[in-house]
């Protein structure tokens, strides 16, 4: 179907689209089993928003306009913001070594500020939010930014890293002289609009909602708790609505005054070696990108426990689409939802990089090994016809489909459907295979099968 403009939306009358995607959020909800959603799309002329459900389906709360979910990793936007404002005051540049600021990156000189917000700093993504819950962002950072942790030199790759935004929140506040949940309500959250409201907080100033998961055994859902360490903050510890992201895609656009044109304009621009894999078609120094009928659209998503929120914008129409869900299957929700869409109003909303054409599988035996990020080990074995399977801390291994230009599908064993799974790495000068990229995040190799 053929781009549609914000325009072309506005003539097709804001009401009926009001109704037919608040009958449509309703009816996906319940297939989703998602208690509550919101979402809200931004034509550039009007602001359609619908919401459904309960904000916690023990206490019957219900989700309002007003109500904040745990964004998780769509908070790192808000950071990369930030500092991109810090940087656009003359308080720093973001080529300027990050060791300059944060101290614990001294082991690491090359990393730059810029790598640190486009995931291609060589980081490994960090302990798991239990072992860091009682750690210093000092401690944190210098325990895992290490030189013999290093997953690839600075600029030559990307990898899917909290450690990076860890180490921004750290910047931030080294700049400012404020904590980071300071320093993004001043910068962004008040300028925006966007009542505060964070993981920690014990009496928030808002509606918030709670994750959601599935009890296997019953079926029935149950409230998911948030684990967050607190030194992750800067990485996932805000909570927002649908509308509180669309001004926020409004401002990454260039549709508010709150980020000045070429501030908005840089955080769009693909990084280069920036090749985020199934996350998304291109990541600038702060956000994703994604292609899609000859445009680029930029934004993030992020998963909480138990919750799935997601935001896209396009500058040259300057539609925003923003969701926001409070149970696992949000995810899938916001992708029927985004079909529905492109039916209704003729614009196609990207919610993963466009589908690469990659010919019939074929036979990858050198794959097989060990690899390592950080504390997680990917281990990719061959089974007696020689077909690989990847198994993640010794989890429950799945099937691999490997092609002829390095990538890989992940098999759901129970039904067999191909999942899009990441990008192996051969060394320029062996020819080796010496990284593994899955789901976004890298994996140096460490020993052969």
């Amino acid at each position: 179907m053929p781009y549609t403009t914000a325009t072309t939306i506005i003539e097709r009358s804001p009401s009926r689209l009001r109704q037919a995607l608040q009958d449509r959020l309703d009816a996906l909800a319940r297939t989703h089993r998602v208690p509550g959603a919101h979402l809200a799309v931004d034509t550039g002329a009007d602001v359609v928003s619908v919401h459904t459900g309960t904000a916690d389906a023990t206490t019957g709360t219900p989700f309002t306009a007003d109500t904040a979910v745990p964004l998780g990793s769509v908070t790192k936007v808000y950071t990369a913001a930030a500092v991109h404002l810090l940087a656009d005051d003359g308080d720093l540049d973001l080529d300027d070594p990050a060791a300059a600021f944060v101290p614990e990156l001294r082991a690491l000189p090359e990393v730059t500020v810029r790598h640190l917000l486009s995931h291609t700093a060589g980081l490994p993504t960090g302990p798991d939010s239990d072992t860091a819950a009682s750690t210093t962002a000092a401690r944190y950072l210098a325990g895992t930014c290490t030189a013999q942790d290093a997953l690839f030199t600075p600029g030559a790759g990307f990898s899917y890293s909290n450690a990076g935004y860890v180490a921004a929140g750290r910047l931030v506040e080294s700049v400012t002289g404020m904590t980071w949940k300071e320093a993004v309500r001043a910068l962004l959250l008040e300028p925006l609009g966007t009542e505060p409201a964070h993981l920690d907080d014990t009496a928030p100033a808002r509606p918030v909602a709670v994750g959601h998961a599935v009890n296997t055994a019953t079926g029935h859902l149950r409230p998911a708790r948030q684990n967050l360490a607190p030194v992750e903050a800067p990485a996932g510890a805000l909570l927002a609505g649908a509308l509180d992201l669309a001004a926020l895609g409004r401002a990454l656009i260039g549709r508010s005054a709150v980020l000045p044109t070429a501030v908005a304009a840089h955080l769009r621009t693909a990084v280069p070696g920036a090749a985020p894999g199934v996350l998304a078609d291109a990541w600038g120094p702060g956000l994703a990108l994604f292609h899609q009928d000859g445009r680029w659209w930029c934004g993030h998503d992020g998963n909480a426990q138990g919750t799935s929120c997601h935001l896209r914008a396009e500058p040259d129409s300057g539609v925003v689409v923003a969701f926001t869900g409070n149970a696992g299957g949000a995810t899938a929700l916001w992708r029927d939802l985004a079909d529905d869409l492109t039916r209704l109003t003729g614009v196609r909303v990207p919610t993963a990089p466009a589908p690469a054409h990659r010919g019939e599988p074929v036979p990858f035996p050198e794959c097989a090994g060990t690899y390592r990020n950080g504390a997680t080990e990917y281990r990719i074995a061959l089974d007696d016809a020689g077909a690989p399977a990847l198994s993640v801390d010794g989890d429950l291994a799945l099937p691999l489909v490997c092609y002829a230009d390095l990538t890989c599908d992940l098999v759901d064993p129970a039904t067999g459907r191909r999942e899009p799974g990441g990008h192996f790495h051969r060394d320029p000068v062996t020819g080796t295979v010496d990284r593994v990229q899955i789901s976004g995040r890298t994996a140096r190799r460490i020993r052969t099968a």
